[in-house]
């Protein structure tokens, strides 16, 4: 059985319901690998700002 407005095999309830699964294991697998990342930078961008702080602190310290 083909679907012959694109020309492609026609996919059985088996198929369809596999695709559903599989694809909702991609998104998620999507979205947890762009949670980590932005984890990843927001941890960075605090670590980086802390440590601009303390060498304005350091820098104000010795100043006066």
């Amino acid at each position: 059985m083909n679907d012959q407005r694109l020309n492609r095999p026609a996919t059985t309830p088996a198929e369809r319901e596999a695709l559903k699964v599989f694809g909702q294991v991609k998104t998620e697998k999507a979205v947890s690998e762009h949670e980590k990342a932005q984890k990843a930078f927001h941890e960075n961008r605090e670590r980086l700002k802390a440590l601009r702080l303390a060498r304005e602190a350091a820098e104000e310290a010795k100043g006066t």
